[in-house]
């Protein structure tokens, strides 16, 4: 099983954060670090591209995708993260690659930090988490197909 990490660059210190977790969270789960390919990107709303491109080489069974996109003052905001969100969403459904959606979409820095490994934990780990649980099913999916069994 091999992983991709998105990371958007553009809060660094957030998204260094959340990679560390999601990293943690992977190696309790058995993914050493050398199973998981980490790819910068400068921002968010590049991730669906990025995304879809690494789900194209048919290399990875998932897609781990972490930053941070904080609020501002102009409605820059909600186009990033509605298009964001979209892409990865379309990006999974299209190639069948799950795509985790470990961006965070804070009002302030604060609250970003907080949700990356401060007093709201860290959000990378549930990334990770997410990433491991499509792994296991789409496994178990292909498994029963390939068997033609099925539960109900």
């Amino acid at each position: 099983m091999r992983i991709a990490a998105v990371v958007a660059g553009f809060h660094r210190r957030i998204a260094e954060s959340l990679l560390g977790g999601a990293l943690a969270r992977l190696a309790e789960s058995g993914v050493s670090a050398d199973r998981v390919d980490v790819q910068w990107i400068p921002g968010a709303y590049e991730a669906p591209a990025a995304a879809q491109a690494l789900a194209g080489t048919g290399r990875y069974g998932a897609i781990m995708v972490l930053g941070a996109v904080v609020r501002g003052e102009t409605p820059h905001f909600d186009y990033v993260c509605d298009a964001t969100a979209h892409g990865l969403m379309r990006v999974s459904l299209d190639s069948g690659v799950p795509c985790a959606f470990g961006i965070l979409t804070c009002n302030t820095m604060a609250q970003g930090e907080a949700r990356a490994g401060g007093d709201k934990g860290n959000k990378g780990d549930e990334a990770a988490d997410a990433v491991v649980a499509m792994i296991n099913l789409l496994a178990s999916a292909r498994a029963m197909s390939a068997g033609g069994t099925s539960r109900s």
